[in-house]
Formats: C-alpha cells, sequence, structure tokens
C-alpha cells in the first residue's frame, strides 16, 4: 500500500495520509492565510540575534527562522513553542514556562503519547552558526478558533531555541539542553 504524505508532514515526521488526500479547510472555504507575524528572536544576553516570521491558515503555522552568524553552535538544535510570551529572563528564559499543552500530552513527535502542541522539528544551524529554516506544525494555531488554543492568547507565547538536537522521545523535552534563544509571540 502506497501512503501520500503532505510535505509539512514529512518535515514534522508525522503520517498524516487522511489530510495529504484532502485540501486544507481554508483551501476548500477559499479563505486566506493569516498575515504573517513578526518578532525577533535574542539571546541569553538580550541581543537581537534574528527574525522569526509566522504565517498560519487554518490548519497549520509555518515558522521562518533566521539566525545570525556566529550566534549558534553548528549541528541540529531543539525548537519548541512555549506557553508564556515572555523572554525577558535572560539568560535562561524561563518566564517562557514549558512547551504549549505539555501538561495533557507527552513530549515528542515521535512518542506514541505525544506530541504535545509545543513540538517542533529541529534546525540546523550551518557551520558558521546561522540559520535559515521553516519548520510548520499541525499542532496548534496562529490565533484560537473554536476553544482551540493559538499562538497569540492572552499571555502570548515564545519560540524557544535550544543548544542541543531534540530526540523527539525523551521527557520532558528530548535531552534539548539549555535555551538560548527566544523570541516572543504576542
Amino acid at each position: 500500500m502506497i501512503r501520500t504524505l503532505s510535505l509539512a508532514a514529512l518535515i514534522a515526521g508525522i503520517a498524516l495520509p487522511a489530510l495529504a488526500q484532502t485540501p486544507p479547510p481554508s483551501a476548500q472555504a477559499g479563505q486566506t492565510p493569516q498575515d504573517p507575524y513578526q518578532a525577533q528572536f535574542v539571546d541569553n544576553e538580550g541581543k537581537t540575534i534574528g527574525r522569526l516570521t509566522l504565517r498560519g491558515g487554518e490548519s497549520a503555522v509555518v515558522a521562518r527562522i533566521e539566525i545570525q552568524p556566529g550566534i549558534l553552535k553548528p549541528g541540529w538544535h531543539g525548537a519548541h513553542f512555549h506557553t508564556v510570551g515572555d523572554c525577558s529572563d535572560t539568560p535562561k528564559f524561563q518566564n517562557s514556562k514549558g512547551h504549549v499543552n505539555h501538561d495533557q500530552s507527552k513530549h515528542g513527535l515521535l512518542n506514541a503519547e505525544g506530541p504535545d502542541e509545543g513540538d517542533l522539528p529541529n534546525i540546523f544551524a550551518a557551520a558558521d552558526g546561522s540559520v535559515n529554516a521553516e519548520i510548520s506544525t499541525f499542532l496548534i494555531g496562529l490565533r484560537a478558533q473554536d476553544q482551540e488554543p493559538g499562538l497569540l492568547d492572552a499571555d502570548g507565547s515564545a519560540l524557544v531555541i535550544h543548544a542541543n538536537e531534540d530526540d523527539h522521545m525523551s521527557q520532558p523535552i528530548g535531552g534539548a539542553g539549555d535555551r538560548v534563544a527566544c523570541a516572543v509571540i504576542k
């Protein structure tokens, strides 16, 4: 049996054949995606180091992540949506709290008891420490809809980049390590 997967499902590592065969609801209803939302990434010293651009439609959120050279160590880094839009407590970014919906699902895109709504694919930093990546999620919307939470809720949320790669299984954050960059979504 051959399964057809959407590009976003392949990027996220999630098999969703039913979604892949049906156009997203926004395409069916003739609706256009929401206007892009932009935020600045800051490092552990509070310096601006890059830009986050979010685009939301009815069925997915697409995050474009741009980080300047010389910031991250080369290689893979975990990235997660956190529940509160607050990156002011450098150097640890603990005010952003835990992952979105982590109290109701286990962490990990590959976890049979997960994922939580904050889980995202890893991003890759080039040899010069820069990042130019675009990742997507079906797990949460940009704005709340039909009693479902959104990233732009009353207290906002944050996109946090971690020092290490996320293994998409281990609890609580897949071994991703320290929080090294943060962008407020509010």
